[in-house]
């Protein structure tokens, strides 16, 4: 088996297909050499190598050494040159290459070969002492941080300290005397810290760059970003061992990377940097301010064209954008590398669709060029670059929301909307809760120092589209006292101060950043998504939305219909909660009447709105779901407020009237009132309320929930119908554990549905009765369900918690364990576990259209928006995905990549 491949001098042992052998930068290096562009000839130790040596107890074996040692053996013969030799020594760069491009995250060493007899030859050989001892001190600096493994910054005190003393203001003012002094203290370190000299034998520098460029696959930094991005941790980094060109010869020698279109922008362009008289690194480490790649066109005019040239052709030979860098020595061009460049979602989406209308690539390649995730960057405003450098970063939470939001801090929902119309709040709380609605829609941002990605906040902030970081535990959130508090430097910010958060990454900022508007609106997205739609075909792609604004910007992104309407939410503020209470609070049939009848006209605009903005989509509404005690005070509060009302004062006593007037509260009567609240509040506690009174078991034991409900539904039907707006409504039944209980509710529905269009004189009206998903007996038995339901859709973020046995809110607090040490492969709640809750998924698909052919089935759990858990719902037949409005856009392009991959069920797609 070959483990070495050869390249360089127009001739290359591999291509640029072989990425899983060669990795990106062997692959690209080796199709160059095919091409004839000029490649400085080298040699790829391959990606299984890697693996071979971790698991060789961190050696490479022996059979592989000498392929290794017979590889460079050709090289010297090519070059006339050997590694370590007096008189013309051979010097090679030794990097790292994996699949996937992870720029910046492994290690490099320039210059290896270098040692005390070597450099006087490279002297001699250049005549150019500078030159030479620059590359030596450059070399003795990598090896001694890569290799050795001595902090960068300590030989960093070394040159500037000497930089200092002659007072050069540039690296290039150090003359070979001074570059001498430097090595000469360099090597003092590295005797110092690892009690060896620096070693001389090239052989020996070879092989040790060589294991630490492996040893780098597993270094914090990339395995981080490897998880960041979803790239697998077993398939190692190739090694490539090539001959060294110098840009830092002189005025006629430079170096430089760049791009063939703006990796920012998309626009066609010549994007890059160089510099003049340096080595790589110094473009990547801004040691000094690079120049724009235009500016080489003045000064080297015929490199400069060959460079255009020969990138140009790169970008038509591989069909992208490509990434290269470069380096040019006494005049003469060199390329160094070439990949498929990374690009903002902006640039990602315009750089498919001009290349597409180029003729380069197919519509079919554009759809899948873009990642449905960039989408993000379309869609949200986000934090001016340039500004974010001037703040001071205080935590980084969760990226629960994309988008960036600058305001000034508040600690209520009450304060939120108190203040919001006078200037931008940012919501901050330990954990926000669903009376927190008011405040949540009025407020820029949303940050909590608790819960995870599919928190209360987390959820409701992305249906809003409202920027939200999550989980920010290095903050601690004192609402009383109304101030945060950075546990780490001690900073305190109280009500009133600005921040700053960026929902795409997490990041918090004290202070008032600048903000970027985001177009969605753009003409070259909207070409973009029209091609997506195009290969999406019949694959449906709904939203979760609540009230009409909501439903509004769903349709503005592409939504074609709501899937998921919780009625909850539109309890929740001034003029509704006050009734819902008292429906709660409520000890007989008649008092709960009584208080929905009060509900009922509410509701019924509401729908209306929503029905109005579908204008002939489907909407599914959800009835009443979550446990009732989550529209009542917690009782701990109240507890807490009953033993100290005999000692309040009467300003106390007014702040106490204030929170609990929704429940008749007056000073006078506050001790009765308390006492009564806290005995109604003790029979709704229930040890396990997410397993307990909700759902469709609220319905069954209060019928008249669900039918003041459906009445609500139905005459908003029969009002926006008389309009001539065609209305599809779509009643769904939470929680159902088997067709029992969703019969028991279908019977309400059908029978108030019946009454409401027999008294509006309305007939031929349809509308369906089905159910959410989300107890794994309903996915068990689901053939039997299907005999009651007409449409089903699985409410995959209970259905994880009940199959997985794992609560959202408390996974969070050891999530980090699970998926660094690889037990889980990602939050389950974000993407959908395929292997469990799929097969669950899969079996009720199944099972429910062998009893209902016809039968409609979807998601609106949050896994709806995510692109993997998207392409499943497509592969395993379903009808359509439900997710948050501003997620619409990513759930259209990944169900189009599904469609373009083939692998789909259309067969099953009946309805």
């Amino acid at each position: 088996m070959k483990y070495v491949y050869a390249f360089g001098g127009g001739t290359a042992d591999g291509d640029g297909k072989m990425k899983d052998t060669l990795g990106g930068k062997g692959a690209g290096l080796a199709e160059m050499s095919r091409a004839g562009v000029p490649v400085p000839p080298g040699f790829t130790i391959s990606t299984e190598v890697c693996n071979l040596y971790f698991n060789n107890n961190n050696q490479v074996p022996k059979e592989i050494e000498k392929e290794v040692d017979q590889a460079l053996a050709q090289l010297e013969e090519r070059m006339g040159q050997k590694l370590g030799d007096t008189g013309n020594p051979l010097l090679v760069s030794v990097r790292s290459g994996a699949k996937f491009s992870m720029p910046g995250m492994m290690d490099t060493i320039l210059n290896l070969g270098l040692n005390d007899r070597t450099v006087k030859a490279l002297e001699a050989k250049s005549g150019n002492p500078r030159f030479a001892y620059d590359c030596y001190r450059r070399f003795i600096q990598m090896f001694g941080n890569v290799v050795l493994e001595i902090p960068k910054d300590e030989f960093e005190h070394i040159f500037d300290a000497r930089k200092k003393k002659v007072k050069a203001k540039y690296d290039t003012d150090l003359t070979a005397a001074d570059l001498q002094a430097v090595i000469a203290d360099y090597k003092k370190l590295v005797q110092k810290k690892t009690g060896r000299p620096f070693p001389q034998d090239a052989g020996q520098q070879l092989v040790m760059a060589r294991d630490a460029v492996f040893r780098s696959w597993w270094n914090q930094r990339a395995s981080h970003y490897r998880k960041m991005n979803k790239i697998a941790d077993d398939l190692g980094t190739a090694v490539n061992v090539q001959a060294m060109v110098f840009g830092n010869m002189g005025d006629s020698s430079a170096t430089g990377v760049g791009f063939t279109r703006n990796p920012a922008t998309g626009a066609k362009e010549f994007y890059g940097e160089f510099l003049i008289n340096a080595q790589g690194e110094d473009v990547v480490a801004g040691i000094r301010t690079p120049l724009p790649i235009a500016e080489l066109e003045k000064v080297m005019p015929e490199v400069y064209r060959q460079l255009f040239e020969i990138t140009g052709m790169l970008e038509k030979h591989y069909r992208d954008v490509q990434d290269f860098e470069f380096t040019i020595q006494e005049g003469k061009l060199f390329m160094l590398q070439t990949r498929n460049g990374k690009r903002t979602g902006p640039a990602a989406v315009k750089i498919a669709v001009d290349m597409m209308e180029e003729g380069l690539i197919s519509k079919e390649e554009a759809v899948l060029r873009v990642d449905p995730q960039q989408l993000d960057q379309l869609l949200h405003p986000v934090l001016d670059p340039a500004s974010k450098k001037n703040l001071n970063r205080i935590a980084t939470g969760l990226p629960a929301s994309p988008g960036a939001a600058v305001g000034r801090i508040v600690f209520t929902a009450d304060d939120a909307v108190e203040q919001a119309p006078r200037y931008p709040v940012i919501l901050v709380r330990k954990e926000t809760v669903p009376d927190d609605i008011h405040g949540m829609e009025v407020a820029k941002g949303i940050l909590t120092a608790r819960g995870g990605m599919t928190s209360h906040a987390a959820v409701v902030a992305r249906g809003m589209g409202t920027p939200c970081v999550a989980g920010a535990e290095e903050l601690a959130v004192d609402e009383a006292r109304k101030q945060l508090l950075v546990r780490k430097s001690g900073l305190t910010l109280k009500e009133g101060d600005w921040l700053s958060i960026d929902g795409s990454t997490g990041e918090v900022f004290a202070g008032q950043a600048n903000t970027i508007d985001a177009d969605p609106s753009s003409g070259f997205l909207a070409k973009f998504m029209g091609w997506a739609d195009e290969f999406r075909g019949s694959f449906g792609v709904r939203a979760n939305a609540d009230i009409p604004r909501d439903a509004k910007a769903a349709r503005r992104f592409g939504a074609e219909g709501i899937g998921l309407c919780r009625t909850e939410h539109m309890f929740f503020g001034p003029g509704r909660i006050e009734h819902m209470q008292a429906m709660i609070l409520a000890r007989d049939e008649k008092t709960r009447r009584k208080a929905l009848q009060k509900l009922l006209p509410l509701q019924r605009k509401d729908f209306a709105g929503l029905f109005q903005a579908m204008d002939g989509f489907p909407v599914v509404i959800r009835t009443l779901d979550p446990p009732l005690h989550e529209f009542v005070p917690k009782r701990e509060d109240l507890l807490v407020d009953i033993a100290i009302l005999p000692y309040a004062d009467i300003k106390k006593k007014r702040e106490l009237v204030e929170k609990y007037k929704e429940f008749g509260a007056e000073v006078r009567n506050l001790k009765t009132v308390l006492p009564e609240l806290l005995q109604r509040v003790e029979e709704l506690h229930e040890f396990n309320p997410m397993l307990g009174h909700r759902g469709c078991r609220l319905g069954i034991t209060y019928p008249e929930i669900t039918e003041v409900q459906a009445r609500a539904i139905f005459e908003a039907v029969v009002q926006v119908a008389r309009k001539g707006v065609k209305v599809i409504p779509e009643v769904m039944i939470p929680l159902i554990g088997g067709v029992q209980e969703l019969a028991d509710q279908k019977a309400i529905v059908d029978r108030v549905a019946k009454e409401v269009f027999a008294k509006a004189g309305m007939t031929g009206q349809e509308y369906m009765v089905g159910t959410m998903i989300e107890i794994p007996r309903a996915a068990v038995t689901a053939d039997q369900v299907a005999k009651e339901a007409e449409f089903f859709s699985f409410g995959t973020n209970d259905l994880t918690q009940t199959t997985m046995g794992l609560s959202r809110d408390d996974y969070v607090k050891f999530s980090k364990d699970y998926e660094n040490r690889k037990i889980f492969k990602a939050d389950p709640f974000a993407v959908l576990d395929q292997e469990g809750v799929g097969q669950l998924v899969q079996m009720a698909v199944k099972k429910g259209r062998s009893a209902r052919p016809e039968l409609e089935i979807g998601i609106c759990g949050e896994h709806g928006g995510e692109p993997s858990s998207v392409e499943f719902c497509y592969r395993v037949g379903m009808n359509y995905v439900s997710c948050s409005p501003y997620r619409v856009p990513i759930a259209r392009l990944a169900a189009a990549q599904a469609a373009i991959s083939g692998d789909k069920s259309e067969t099953m797609r009946t309805a």
